[in-house]
């Protein structure tokens, strides 16, 4: 049984997500888009809180609710859907612009120093994935032909903060060298992946990437824990595996 964590990606429209996730054996703690979702959502195994995404002392007090719901966190997973981020900040107005960086680049900054700070201080075994979706540039539809036609690119902030998030999760994957507890697992989901539409998918191959990740027989590299796995395939973890 695994107590997962996940940030970036909230209910409600992260219920396929989290209802995969959970298997009805593991539990899931994640965040909410208001507190009248919070009301509306009520599903066995599966917990939940909205915070602050400007704020280091929310981002440590939603890490501390999601210790308690779920008692010891064994998985955390930090998603970033290019897709569903580009639903909601279609514009780049100076008016948005505050609020998008926050939930785009701030959220995933301090909630990753905050869990750094915990997974230090409890020192247990536990293992952080990064989950990127891409989507399409303006700059990518414009060079690349017929490839993406009819495909509305994303706004500028929205890349950015793609951007962001890949180079925290190659930055956060290098602690793995001095921190026999910790356990990185990076992951990109692409435009073209047969998987990209479907959450139910790429939870079920997440879980069973789990599962061979917990047979390791020697600790990762930074190497091994920088590497992208893409969704569906065999994960490159580079280790060894117990016979």
């Amino acid at each position: 049984m695994y107590n997962i964590l996940l940030i970036g990606k909230e209910l409600p429209d992260s219920s396929s997500f989290c209802e995969s996730l959970r298997n009805n054996e593991n539990k899931i703690f994640c965040s909410a888009n208001s507190e009248t979702d919070i009301v509306n959502f009520q599903t066995e195994n599966i917990s939940f809180s909205n915070w602050n995404y400007s704020s280091a002392v929310s981002a440590h007090s939603f890490l501390i609710k999601a210790e308690t719901n779920l008692e010891k966190i064994s998985h955390v997973i930090f998603y970033y859907d290019s897709a569903y981020f580009s639903t909601k900040f279609k514009l780049d107005r100076n008016d948005e612009i505050s609020m998008s960086l926050d939930q785009l680049i701030n959220s995933y900054i301090y909630s990753t120093s905050e869990l750094l700070k915990r997974i230090d201080q409890k020192k247990e075994p536990i293992t952080v994935s990064f989950i990127l979706k891409t989507y399409p540039s303006k700059y990518e539809i414009s060079t690349s032909g017929n490839k993406y036609a009819n495909v509305i690119p994303a706004s500028t902030i929205v890349n950015i903060g793609e951007a962001s998030f890949e180079h925290l999760a190659q930055n956060f994957a290098t602690n793995v060298s001095n921190r026999e507890y910790l356990t990185v697992f990076l992951v990109k989901n692409t435009f073209n992946n047969e998987l990209y539409k479907n959450d139910k998918q790429l939870s079920a191959w997440l879980l069973e990437s789990f599962k061979i990740l917990s047979q390791t027989k020697h600790h990762q590299t930074v190497k091994q824990a920088t590497t992208w796995n893409k969704v569906g395939s065999k994960i490159s973890t580079g280790f060894s595996l117990f016979k």
